[in-house]
């Protein structure tokens, strides 16, 4: 009746894994009580995990993948404290399994269950304000795109105490990922946390895709839009393109496991370096995915904080265009060891260097506003510069690696893996950090403390370089990936030192959590009642902070302006109030997402552990609630003319008390 599954599934003999699933046990329950204490289960139930507002949405992405963000560090620090003792002499205190099994839930859930929704749910926030819509094209899509991903969250965090996660790496290559080498249900957690949120995100990739194009006001043309939202286009068009590919990847490995098939191994005409191509067909583009929406954020902040207009912002959106087609170009060089000749190595590695010619254009874009601006060193443009620095060093080992006969020596050691470090935390992971604090008034209102988000990013960036820096040297010296036995002890010191740095890096994740903690604290000191404290350009800063659920009371006209809000502002027509109100359709909130979500957690928890009869039942629940969703025809509703009266007169009466300044 339950499948494979029993109580030995449990692992009561590993005393790691138990402390750690009482820990987050009583950190549980501790908000379950919390929130019973305080009464606001029914408030959390109509205003959030049921909103299909974008803005709603947006948040929760960001808070999910805050959570797995701290459960990804945690496994990071695990693995580099076993290196430094196993280098020492000893066997540290993981076990082998354990330590592959940390390992490749580290790389899952950095790539897919942290970078990923970080801007996805930067995307949520911002893209609807920029281009002057309301909401997404597709409100409920959004919100069950969401909680998709929350059920992938869930099946790997599941792992860690009913059975266990893949022991293959992130990339669970064939023939390891195979039933033979791998027959416990460790593959089977993989397959379905990555497919389940998988889908989710190629839901938004169409999402988002149809609102940029299809919801921009009619005096909005595509060279005026935001350098945000053209990255979060070029973006969204290689979720569309790319993760079907990751669909169907996982799909046939499914089969292979499940049915006996052979698409990825010897047998009967199969290929395991099939897979191979076809997950890195996939895996390139998903750097880019994660890469260009921050380089929209870094494009933003400098022109704020510069105090200029963006320099060159066609050539900057040329240069998203190119990266965008030459991502597919690429994914080769993750695997110039297959043995596939010279000539399609050479051709690899040549597009692989030219697709850094638009990133490097990007950087000039960038210190060319910067040069001669009245530069504001805030933290959010301090993580700028540290992107800026930490970024072009990443770029040149990377350019190191695209020479095939330098990427056959350090192809398997730590170089490739503080290459990739170096771009991933110095780019995506700086520039989402970036991105919140920017924007962070935007969604709550304030500021945040600036004292603790400067003390955050010098941790930050001083940790980072201690902590990979010396994988390049270890990379030289030889040292291979995946080590967790035996290590040679000359490495000892190096690992002691990036063990280090990862204690830097720890210390400023906490002063993250405390500037937060402060500024919630502190909130009516940095209220921002104007809608702009940073004096924003585009259109999201000319509307209240928080907005209202519906955005805009009137879609507003940017008369073919780029920096709309900021035209507005040196004609003093910013915040003058409209002659008069229409009523406003809005969609419902809706709990269809969140039910069919549970289905398909019933579902994937299901075929991981070949419960068939609950793999039956969830997949005609998913069916059923989405047939009577499309039924239900209460999906919006009217807000009156009175009622937007009341809240935008409530917000021109705070603005009137503000002090507003126009550019200087």
């Amino acid at each position: 009746m339950f499948g494979k599954l029993t109580l030995n599934s449990i692992p009561y003999h590993e005393p790691i894994i138990m402390m750690t699933l009482a820990a987050i046990t009583m950190i549980s329950l501790g908000i379950v009580a919390t929130i019973s204490h305080c009464g606001k289960w029914q408030y959390l139930w109509k205003e959030w995990l049921t909103s299909v507002d974008h803005k709603k949405i947006g948040i929760m992405y960001i808070i999910v993948a805050c959570v797995m963000f701290l459960r990804g560090f945690a496994d990071a620090i695990m693995m580099r404290t076993q290196q430094a003792l196993a280098s020492a002499g000893g066997e540290g205190f993981l076990p082998p399994h354990h330590y592959d099994q940390v390992m490749t839930a580290h790389g899952v859930i950095m790539i897919i269950f942290m970078a990923t929704p970080l801007v996805i749910g930067l995307m949520n926030l911002v893209v609807p304000l920029q281009i002057g819509a309301r909401d997404v094209a597709f409100p409920f899509l959004n919100s069950l795109s969401f909680w998709l991903f929350v059920v992938g969250v869930i099946l790997i965090n599941i792992s860690l105490g009913v059975g266990e996660f893949a022991q293959t790496g992130w990339v669970a290559y064939p023939p390891l990922s195979g039933k033979e080498y791998s027959p416990g249900v460790g593959v089977d957690y993989w397959i379905w946390s990555i497919q389940i949120a998988g889908i989710g995100t190629t839901l938004t990739g169409i999402n988002f895709f149809t609102t940029i194009l299809r919801m921009r006001p009619p005096d909005m043309p595509m060279m005026k839009i935001p350098v945000f939202t053209w990255t979060a286009l070029c973006t969204n068009v290689l979720i569309i393109s790319a993760f079907p590919i990751l669909t169907v990847t996982i799909l046939l490995l499914t089969l292979d496991r499940y049915l006996g098939t052979h698409f990825f191994t010897n047998n009967l005409g199969g290929n395991m370096m099939m897979y191979v191509n076809l997950f890195w067909a996939w895996g390139h583009p998903e750097v880019y995915i994660l890469v260009l929406p921050v380089f929209g954020v870094f494009s933003e902040v400098v022109a704020t904080f510069s105090k200029k207009h963006l320099f060159g912002y066609t050539s900057l959106v040329w240069a998203t265009i190119a990266i965008t087609v030459l991502s597919f170009c690429v994914w080769l060089h993750h695997f110039f060891t297959m043995g596939s000749g010279a000539n399609v190595n050479a051709f690899f590695g040549i597009m692989t260097m030219i697709i850094a010619v638009p990133t490097g254009v990007k950087i000039f874009n960038w210190l060319f506003t910067i040069y001669r601006g009245r530069v504001v060193f805030n933290s959010a443009m301090l993580w700028t510069i540290g992107f800026i620095i930490t970024f072009s060093i990443g770029g040149m080992t990377g350019v190191l690696l695209a020479v095939p006969g330098a990427d056959f020596v350090l192809h398997n050691s730590l170089f490739l893996i503080a290459h990739f470090h170096n771009v991933i935390i110095g780019g995506v992971v700086f520039g989402c950090f970036s991105g919140m604090t920017y924007w962070f008034p935007k969604a709550f209102g304030y500021t945040l403390n600036e004292c603790w988000g400067k003390r955050a990013f010098w941790l930050w960036i001083i940790g980072f370089y201690v902590a990979f820096m010396p994988l390049y040297a270890l990379g030289f010296m030889g040292m291979t990936r995946r080590l967790s036995q035996k290590i040679d002890p000359t490495f000892h010191l190096l690992l002691m030192l990036a063990a280090a740095g990862s204690i830097l890096i720890a210390l400023g994740i906490l002063c993250q959590v405390i500037q937060i903690i402060v500024s919630i604290r502190d909130r009516e000191k940095h209220q921002d009642l104007t809608g702009d404290p940073w004096g924003g350009r585009t259109l999201e800063w000319a509307t209240s902070s928080p907005p209202p659920f519906y955005n805009f009371a009137v879609i507003p006209k940017i008369n073919n302006q780029r920096d709309a809000f900021w035209q507005m502002k040196e004609k003093g027509t910013a915040y003058k109030k409209p002659l008069a109100y229409e009523t406003i359709h809005m969609p419902n909130n809706t709990s269809a997402g969140i039910i069919i979500s549970a289905f398909s957690l019933a579902c994937g928890f299901a075929l991981i552990w070949h419960i068939w009869w609950l793999a039956i039942f969830g997949f005609a629940g998913i069916i059923t609630t989405w047939i009577l969703y499309s039924f239900n025809e209460n999906v919006e509703y009217c807000v009156s003319v009175e009622e937007i009266e009341r809240i935008e007169n409530q917000h021109f009466k705070q603005i009137q008390s503000a002090d507003i300044q126009n550019v200087n």
